[in-house]
């Protein structure tokens, strides 16, 4: 049985896999053309600042027509700027190159910062592991059991207040939080930085004054992004159990002589864990992808924020380099979800 249930387990993942191959090439392939076609590209650009910043809205992405006179930059050199940055090409060719660079695991370089685009995702990507882990483990450790605490203690006044706690927060943006919390704390007060991951003098810490400024720099950052999941686990781990004590299979458990705490947390319990665990998974490409609103306003160089600049700056590669990154976690995030249920829930079978 177990063979049995591993060969299925080894089908189910294979297909799954060739299943993501063309989820992905619709993804990246739809981003793409958006990029090339999307107005403010890099020889835009560069002529805009040879006309001195003067004229509207720039052309179609880097390589079609725009409002600023062609005439600024002589017709050989605009051709090379073309090849340079590929845009003689069809789209369809472009977009080829690109993928078989991807094979090779080259994202290009940006525009903007003339680098690899793969070292600066690099730089930028454990700001937002560090808040994003962090906030993914706090939430599913203090929402697991609070929620079960609601539940058995349904219509009390702990539930009554922990539920009006609990729908304050998640009424409350993360963003908005976060300027309220600087105001008090950090203006105020002066418990708390007001920007930044790091103290400016933190390369001259030992390793202890380094974590130490770590966690102080993040105590309210941390605040700001777990307000939202942690009400929304909390609130459904609760419902979950409560669905579950009521059901059948429990009901039959205690006619049978199981006694109350065994009935509820050896079945009743792991069962409320399923709707858990299938958004276990697509947390993973939110840990990456960080908070915009909550980067910008503790000014955090996290991948949010690096993010953004590329899309108001036309910085092509870095935003088709965050796209395929958060594709594929996406994708073997939703396929984790989808084994975390199996792992939980015995019924499911990959047949």
């Amino acid at each position: 049985m177990a063979k049995s249930r591993g060969g299925a387990l080894r089908t189910y993942l294979l297909r799954r896999m060739l299943l993501m191959i063309p989820t992905f090439l619709g993804i990246t392939f739809a981003v793409f053309i958006l990029c090339q076609f999307v107005p403010g590209g890099p020889i835009d650009q560069l002529k805009l600042r040879m006309a001195g910043g003067a004229g509207g809205e720039s052309g179609a992405g880097g390589g079609g027509r725009s409002m600023v006179s062609t005439m600024a930059i002589p017709e050989d050199q605009l051709e090379n700027l073309k090849k340079y940055y590929g845009f003689d090409k069809p789209v369809p060719v472009r977009y080829a190159i690109y993928l078989s660079n991807l094979v090779q695991l080259k994202l290009g370089n940006s525009f903007r910062y003339t680098r690899p685009v793969m070292d600066i995702i690099v730089e930028r990507m454990p700001v937002s592991l560090f808040y994003g882990l962090i906030t993914t483990f706090l939430t599913y450790m203090v929402c697991i059991p609070l929620g079960i605490s609601k539940a058995l203690r349904h219509k009390s006044a702990f539930d009554n207040v922990s539920s009006f706690v609990v729908f304050l927060l998640y009424s409350i943006p993360g963003y908005a939080l976060g300027a309220v919390l600087l105001a008090l704390f950090a203006v105020q007060r002066d418990w708390f930085p007001l920007s930044g991951f790091h103290s400016a003098e933190f390369a001259e810490m030992t390793l202890g004054g380094k974590i130490k400024d770590i966690a102080h720099h993040a105590v309210l950052p941390l605040a700001c992004w777990s307000i939202h999941l942690f009400a929304v686990m909390t609130v459904l781990m609760k419902n979950s159990l409560m669905e579950n004590m009521s059901a059948d299979y429990v009901k039959t458990a205690l006619a049978k002589g199981l006694t109350w705490p065994r009935a509820v947390f050896g079945h009743a319990v792991r069962n409320s864990l399923i709707p858990l665990a299938t958004s276990f998974g697509n947390n993973i490409a939110l840990i990456l992808a960080g908070s915009l609103l909550i980067e910008r306003v503790f000014n955090i160089p996290g991948m949010g924020m690096l993010f953004f600049e590329s899309i108001t700056s036309r910085d092509y590669p870095v935003v088709m380099g965050f796209t395929v990154i958060g594709a594929v976690l996406q994708l073997f995030g939703n396929l984790l979800s989808d084994l975390t249920v199996a792992l939980v829930d015995p019924r499911v079978r990959f047949e």
